[in-house]
């Protein structure tokens, strides 16, 4: 169990950020496992092709399947619009010696295999970086708007419950090995020796919703002092699409109409207009206009994020998708 003491002066600057080069690493080590989840057996199936470009044999050097993912990956996240070319270049500029601790650390225990040595010598950062940006570009970027609207309800939600129920229930609430009392937040199952103590000096934390550390969570503190909570976003279980038992879409669409149909099935994760008119095909003007029945309708919810506008399915909205596809469950089950 890790306990770390907070003042009062870190809870004031605990704030929530997106991090998309923790994404990388929690997914590269989901591959370097070699036992992807189901939970995200439709990104791999996505991805694997592109995934042929991509130094893969680097990249699993700095993931081994055991423990968890280097520090490095933890850095850089300074807010909701933290820039992966940012995390790249901060991770560039890494000195041999300090990468090297890191990679040592890595694979404490375990012998350090010749492509980790190779990148603590000068340059090797670089190379880390360069595979990266591969990587990203491959298997996280063309879903990254769609992961990004998962954050930003998955913030919208803690934030609601911190001006509802405060502090100690937001930080009890975004993970079960989380917990608070006494000035102190506890990380880990009960019954763990500790096996680490923080204090924290006043520079608070980085709250940062994951996709991909499901089921786990990670608490880093940096160099700087600067702590970092990676913690399982909500709503993850319909980020890749629909379960394998969808809807009746001609049912649906028998109700609502086939685009609005289209479109409340879309709407099982937060997506902006401009999401929902690439995704099905549709024009900007036809999807907002949709949009504005099915939030008339109390359908649909939105709210802005930054520039953004999400749009999610209401609770009302999913009671009727599930009705749906129970019905069409029956059907098929009496047949």
């Amino acid at each position: 169990m890790i306990q770390v003491r907070m003042s009062v002066m870190d809870l004031g600057r605990t704030r929530f950020a997106f991090s998309p080069l923790t994404e990388c690493g929690e997914s590269l080590y989901l591959l370097s496992s070699g036992n992807i989840h189901p939970l995200h057996k439709r990104w791999f199936d996505d991805v694997a092709p592109r995934l042929r470009e991509v130094d893969l044999a680097l990249l699993n050097a700095i993931t081994p399947a055991h423990g968890w993912i280097a520090s490095f990956f933890l850095d850089g996240a300074t807010g909701p619009d933290t820039r992966i070319e940012d995390q790249l270049a901060h991770l560039a500029d890494l000195s041999p010696g300090v990468l090297g601790e890191k990679i040592a650390k890595l694979w404490s225990g375990h012998p350090i295999p010749d492509r980790a040595k190779d990148v603590c010598r000068p340059g090797g950062a670089r190379k880390i970086a360069d595979a990266l940006w591969d990587y990203w570009r491959a298997a996280i970027e063309p879903h990254w708007t769609t992961m990004r609207g998962v954050l930003e309800d998955d913030v919208a939600h803690r934030a609601r419950t911190l001006s509802t129920n405060g502090m100690q229930t937001l930080l009890t609430g975004l993970h079960g090995e989380v917990s608070w009392g006494d000035q102190v937040m506890r990380i880990g199952e009960r019954g763990f020796d500790d096996r680490d103590d923080e204090t924290m000096d006043g520079a608070g934390m980085a709250l940062l919703p994951s996709v991909f550390c499901w089921p786990h969570v990670v608490f880093h503190v940096d160099a700087d002092r600067r702590a970092n909570l990676v913690y399982p976003a909500r709503g993850i279980g319909n980020l890749w699409g629909a379960s394998p038992e969808e809807p009746d879409k001609s049912a649906l669409g028998a109700l609502l109409g086939r685009s609005r149909a289209d479109i409340l099935l879309a709407l099982d994760v937060p997506r902006t207009t401009s999401d929902l008119a690439i995704l099905l095909g549709q024009s900007p003007a036809a999807v907002s206009q949709h949009l504005s029945v099915l939030r008339r309708s109390a359908m649909a919810t939105s709210w802005r994020a930054g520039r953004r506008v999400l749009y999610l399915r209401t609770d009302l909205a999913a009671s009727v998708v599930e009705a749906n596809s129970r019905t069409t469950r029956d059907s098929a089950s009496s047949a």
